[in-house]
């Protein structure tokens, strides 16, 4: 003869609560998608870093030319010239393929290092914001330190420091960024750990690494995450100037902050062919910056 097994009362009421958790998670997630949609501004943004995501990542198949090579004889060619739509370099390279490869660099050095600040400065932040007291005090008051310097002259000293080139470029961008994060993320988890879930986990035995995991991360990484990419604009443009002042990526590699140093001089002779690399710099920083604008307001749910 089986026997039937019946839920308590109690584990019914959990199942109940975890059903009622789940559709709360998927309407604020679909709320954060409806006004997502419904603000032009994003969805352009997104749609033009799309684009150009796609074409600096089949810049192979796309680009017209060899990016490297050139001729003195087609030198500094106007836009709309016969096969250089937007005109040539100081070396006859073509405008459309170097800006094409430059973008991936570009984009490389405006992105990683946030990814990096993003992981290390978020685990540093809870961690100081969670545990407190005298571990908070050294995170915090350490990263008080890197906020007496200027973002761009620190980052110019350490890459200075360091040497010239992409990766010590990327390293001292990481540098920079990681204080910035960190302050947010402790910001934040300073006022989550007080919370009633936050408390009754924690009555319950649950050890401070299944708190911070489980009910913590998931209510601190969403602003963070806004905040960090509403930096990948600053650290394009803060890697960019790196380029052009020669302490980030080195001749012939296209890059849209050395192009802007290699054509400065051209500036009297092509003024159009020279400021397009500066062009691209403004747009994708102002989407970057428009797009995270946008998913910080959707997401707000007071908004």
């Amino acid at each position: 003869m089986s026997t039937a097994i019946t839920p308590t009362a109690a584990e019914a009421e959990l199942a109940v609560q975890a059903r009622q958790a789940q559709a709360r998670s998927d309407g604020y997630w679909a709320g954060v998608w409806k006004r997502l949609r419904r603000d032009p501004v994003t969805i352009v943004c997104a749609s033009i870093l799309l684009l150009m995501l796609l074409a600096i990542v089949f810049a192979p198949l796309i680009a017209p030319h060899d990016p490297y090579q050139g001729s003195m004889i087609r030198r500094l060619r106007g836009i709309g010239t016969p096969s250089y739509p937007l005109g040539t370099d100081e070396l006859g390279r073509d405008m459309v393929t170097r800006l094409l490869y430059g973008g991936r660099l570009s984009w490389f050095m405006g992105i990683m290092p946030v990814v990096f600040a993003f992981v290390i400065g978020t685990s540093l932040g809870v961690l100081a914001g969670y545990v407190g007291g005298k571990v908070n005090m050294a995170i915090m008051r350490t990263t008080d330190v890197f906020y007496a310097f200027p973002s761009v002259l620190l980052a110019v000293a350490i890459s200075g420091a360091l040497g010239a080139g992409i990766f010590n470029a990327i390293l001292a961008l990481t540098l920079v960024f990681i204080p910035q994060i960190i302050r947010v993320a402790e910001s934040v988890t300073q006022g989550v750990r007080n919370l009633d879930f936050v408390d009754a986990a924690r009555s319950s035995g649950a050890s401070g690494f299944t708190i911070v995991r489980v009910h913590v991360l998931g209510n601190v990484l969403g602003p963070i995450f806004v905040y960090a990419t509403s930096l990948i604009s600053v650290c394009m443009i803060i890697a960019s100037g790196l380029s052009f002042l020669g302490l980030g990526t080195k001749p012939p590699e296209p890059e849209w902050g050395l192009m802007l140093n290699t054509l400065r001089t051209a500036i009297y002779v092509q003024p159009w062919v020279a400021v397009l690399p500066g062009a691209c710099i403004f747009i994708t920083s102002i989407c970057f910056n428009l797009l995270a604008d946008g998913l910080r307001q959707a997401m707000d749910v007071k908004g």
